[in-house]
């Protein structure tokens, strides 16, 4: 079997149709900018194979192509890419070519029978609601302002499984009334989450004693987490909270906000949540990205099985 052709410096193919497929991702799916960033990079990849193997044009592209093409993805492109990787350019350039069929460019759309590999299964890591607890205790040590802050902030975040960017992007208006949060998801989806009441005493703690003081700090903003300067907490800020608060906890295990995050959805379905009310409480547009959180409530309980049950083994 011939190698695919390694990509050229020099060569380049032209982008009318990239141009135009991300011009439709922007009218008509309103796919954020990072989000388009990322799909011309991806395809940026595919571009310039196409330009190496002497192919002017993706609408120019055969069937026969877009196998040599996954196969240079595959085992010949240096550096190699992660599997997901992978996954996510071909799934950008399977976009593009449908796109280009449905808008008659090309007569038949070359990319429709294209797989991605099949992606290995990941499950995500949940810590115990007594790390959790534990964490979130940790928090309350040091200045009495930033403590409270930091307490509501983590409070918040496992109570409601918000990825920190939605975190970050909370004004105090999100906060709907004492119960519910307001939470902005990918794409600009709106949900709306109830807030638990050890979140909802933190919260007003925080909003009482300690946020009127930082916002002094600072020039007027509506955001609801404020850094010690009175401006927006950035992602990295709560990173960094996260990490202090575990290490004075003694947690050794590796976290991070989205670690709350998927113990939110952990402990909501071994307490018994059904599956499709913790889909809309992440946010997931599919219930099949929610059902991997079912596997560990199942491995947790094949494992307790095992320990408890006199026949097991």
């Amino acid at each position: 079997m011939a190698r695919a052709p390694e990509p050229q410096a020099g060569r380049r193919v032209s982008s009318r149709a990239v141009d135009d497929y991300l011009r439709h991702l922007t009218v008509e799916r309103g796919l954020a900018r990072n989000s388009l960033a990322s799909y011309r990079r991806d395809l940026a990849i595919y571009t310039d194979w196409l330009a190496a193997a002497g192919i002017a044009a993706p609408e120019a592209a055969a069937e026969a192509d877009l196998s040599a093409f996954v196969r240079y993805l595959g085992s010949e492109r240096e550096p190699t890419l992660a599997v997901s990787s992978i996954a996510r350019v071909l799934s950008a350039v399977r976009g593009l070519h449908r796109f280009l069929a449905e808008e008659g460019r090309t007569p038949t759309d070359p990319a429709k029978d294209l797989r991605p590999p099949k992606l290995p299964m990941r499950l995500p890591k949940a810590i115990p609601v007594e790390q959790v607890a534990a964490i979130i205790e940790a928090a309350r040590v040091g200045d009495e302002v930033i403590a409270l802050r930091d307490v509501a902030l983590l409070e918040l975040l496992y109570a409601t499984g918000a990825r920190v960017s939605e975190a970050t992007a909370l004004n105090v208006d999100d906060l709907v009334d004492e119960e519910v949060v307001r939470l902005f998801g990918k794409g600009g989806t709106e949900r709306i989450v109830p807030v638990g009441s050890y979140a909802r005493a933190a919260l007003d703690a925080y909003l009482v004693r300690a946020r009127p003081v930082l916002s002094k700090r600072g020039s007027a903003t509506p955001a609801l987490f404020l850094g010690a300067r009175g401006r927006r907490m950035s992602r990295q800020a709560v990173w960094q909270v996260l990490q202090d608060a575990a290490e004075r906890a003694g947690v050794e295990a590796s976290v991070s906000p989205h670690t709350l995050r998927h113990s939110f959805a952990t402990h909501l379905l071994a307490g018994g949540a059904d599956v499709r009310v913790v889909q809309e409480l992440l946010g997931h547009a599919s219930v099949s990205t929610t059902q991997i959180y079912t596997l560990v409530t199942a491995d947790t309980l094949r494992e307790m099985y095992t320990v408890a049950h006199p026949r097991a083994r």
